[in-house]
């Protein structure tokens, strides 16, 4: 598997995004949906990334700076084909040495709250990150769980 940082135009990848995009809203209402679009994966403060597979796309995920010391994981997702092939724990790896290596010092994130978010909860668990309440901007919101883990630990 192949990881590097992503132009978020290319054909594969906005597939992928839109894909992400029509999942989380088969769960959650649109003003619970938090998924970055392109413009904002191509923002200032954002790093993304995407997991190639020869010349197909496996995956993607981002990382969006908050304040000097405090980053949030974005659009982590699996393409369909390629799920439970390790790509989101290889995925989350790079993220997480990535945020330590540019100092970050917490890593938070947010995912939906329906059963079908299950197997996230427990990859993120699995790498260390607890449940906590809401961070940034966002409200308690009973579509959303909210997730952090000090980058010290890694």
């Amino acid at each position: 598997m192949d990881i590097r940082l992503n132009d978020v135009t290319g054909e594969q990848v906005i597939a992928l995004l839109e894909e992400h995009h029509q999942d989380m809203l088969l769960h959650s209402p649109i003003e619970s949906v938090h998924a970055l679009d392109v413009s904002g994966l191509q923002a200032e403060g954002v790093k993304f990334w995407c997991a190639w597979l020869g010349d197909e796309l496996a995956g993607c995920g981002a990382l969006k700076q908050l304040d000097a010391k405090h980053a949030e994981l974005k659009s982590m997702r699996t393409a369909s084909k390629h799920l439970r092939k390790g790509v989101a724990a290889g995925l989350l790896k790079h993220i997480l040495k990535d945020a330590q290596e540019s100092g970050y010092q917490q890593l938070s994130l947010e995912t939906g709250s329906m059963a079908a978010f299950a197997p996230a909860w427990a990859l993120y668990q699995s790498f260390g990150f607890e449940f906590c309440g809401p961070f940034a901007n966002y409200p308690l919101d009973p579509y959303s769980k909210f997730m952090s883990k000090s980058l010290a630990s890694i």
